[in-house]
């Protein structure tokens, strides 16, 4: 069943999004066990993302074949069990967060890519909100130890369709503008099971799926 959905989702994709731009799955393996998230690699998944530090040191070494995202919350102790093993950290909600992220990296001789959280008006959700979102980059993108490499946002669980494009189309402005003035820029990540094709149809570039590939969860 993985291996199919897997295939599918991916033949979906080979479209891009509304602008025709290339787009990288990023499979959502949250309480996943490393066996189904082998399953899903095999099938073509490139891209794996775990939201908790946990489950991301515990399943490292078994896991193969595939770039390491870290899509949840983040808490500033936990930082160090991240630095030099990801692609992305697509969760930097806060200054303190980046902070801690640059010093580590530093230490390691490495710059850590990141994207910057963006709060979409849930209060309950992390995030820099829309209004300071570009302030925050503009602080950040210079940064040693840090490559701001985009965005991710999460669109509200209560917004209708009409209301969840226009979101979209903000973040993509937002996106825009940003990437006008930074090569570096590349990457909105936007989009989850229930929601990816409306953002995929409003210019996200990035997608992270786990419910789409591995079914419901137990």
């Amino acid at each position: 069943m993985i291996a199919t959905r897997v295939k599918e989702i991916l033949s979906e994709l080979t479209a891009g999004n509304c602008f025709g731009e290339p787009v990288t799955l990023v499979a959502a393996t949250k309480t996943r066990t490393a066996e189904e998230i082998n399953r899903a690699i095999e099938a073509g998944v490139t891209d794996i993302g775990e939201n908790r530090v946990q489950e991301f040191t515990a399943k490292y070494e078994e896991v193969h074949g595939a770039n390491r995202h870290f899509i949840g919350r983040l808490q500033t102790n936990k930082v160090k069990y991240l630095i030099g093993k990801t692609k992305l950290i697509h969760s930097v909600d806060r200054d303190g967060l980046a902070e801690t992220i640059s010093l580590l990296s530093q230490k390691a001789g490495i710059a850590s890519d990141i994207l910057l959280e963006v709060n979409l008006g849930e209060d309950s959700k992390g995030g820099y909100p829309l209004a300071g979102a570009f302030e925050a980059y503009e602080r950040l993108r210079d940064v040693k130890g840090l490559c701001v490499r985009g965005f991710m946002a999460m669109l509200p669980l209560n917004a209708d369709e009409s209301e969840a494009g226009i979101l979209c189309d903000r973040m993509r402005a937002f996106f825009e503008r940003a990437k006008t003035q930074d090569q570096n820029i590349k990457y909105l990540s936007m989009g989850m099971s229930g929601d990816y094709k409306l953002c995929l149809a409003h210019g996200s570039n990035m997608i992270r799926l786990g419910t789409s590939i591995f079914g419901e969860r137990n």
